[in-house]
């Protein structure tokens, strides 16, 4: 038996959170729900992406991840997918591509019945938890909703990036890796434009700088993250969602 997250963008004023798990407890009452979260923005995958590309390698292998939303093809389908080692059970709105670059080992496509997609997301994951194989679920396929997670451009004169998310703090996180900046910052100087500023240094901890400062460090994602030490990013430095970050090197 598996355990199932649960994350959605159906918020916690209406019923639809509790509709789901209703329909995972009828096939299962055994079964362990863990929230990751229901406050993603409404039709937001960047946002959905983001928040689970972050923490689902964390929990065990055969974790179920269950991911409520809108899809976008006619029939309104569902996915049962397999990504290292973890099964995710989403609707078919381009999210399964942004959560992994990686190959997909296995895509099944579930039709709800009646157009019931909550049921259908609660009783898949069920199934699944349980041990019952996804070919018993749903049909092979193919051709499925699909994006393209945008990259930092990097070169030896510099990593050009994007803001892709900004979280509760109001930190801005970039799509700048730690693996890129490690390589092309060995044994040179940078400076860091964001906005009309700059800085020069990349910090180990937030706690380096002081009160009111503005910080670089690499999250635990080991994504290049901004913010301000104490105080809101986003609104004290004028920066949102797709502002640029550029780290220029020193030839």
């Amino acid at each position: 038996m598996s355990f199932i997250t649960f994350t959605s963008d159906y918020g916690l004023s209406d019923h639809y959170v509790a509709k789901v798990k209703a329909h995972v407890l009828s096939k299962a009452p055994e079964l362990s729900i863990l929230d990751i979260s229901h406050d993603i923005k409404p039709f937001d995958i960047g946002h959905m992406a983001h928040v689970i590309k972050s923490v689902y390698a964390n929990f065990p292998e055969g974790t179920v991840h269950l991911i409520g939303g809108e899809a976008k093809t006619d029939n309104k389908g569902i996915l049962i997918c397999f990504i290292e080692g973890h099964w995710f059970v989403l609707p078919d709105n381009g999210l399964i591509s942004l959560i992994s670059d990686r190959p997909l080992h296995a895509v099944f496509e579930v039709i709800p019945e009646n157009g019931k997609m909550m049921r259908a997301l609660g009783e898949s994951a069920a199934q699944l938890a349980l041990g019952e194989p996804a070919e018993g679920l749903g049909k092979p396929i193919t051709d499925y909703v699909q994006y393209t997670a945008r990259k930092a451009r990097a070169t030896k004169k510099e990593i050009a990036g994007q803001v892709i998310h900004v979280d509760h703090f109001g930190n801005l996180i970039t799509n700048i890796e730690k693996t890129d900046f490690d390589i092309l910052s060995k044994n040179r100087k940078y400076t860091i434009q964001f906005g009309r500023d700059h800085v020069t240094t990349v910090n180990t901890h937030i706690s380096q700088v002081e009160a009111g400062d503005v910080f670089f460090i690499f999250n635990e994602e080991n994504q290049l993250m901004m913010g301000v030490n104490q105080g809101n990013g986003k609104a004290l430095l004028g920066m949102e969602f797709d502002s640029p970050v550029v780290i220029k090197f020193e030839e």
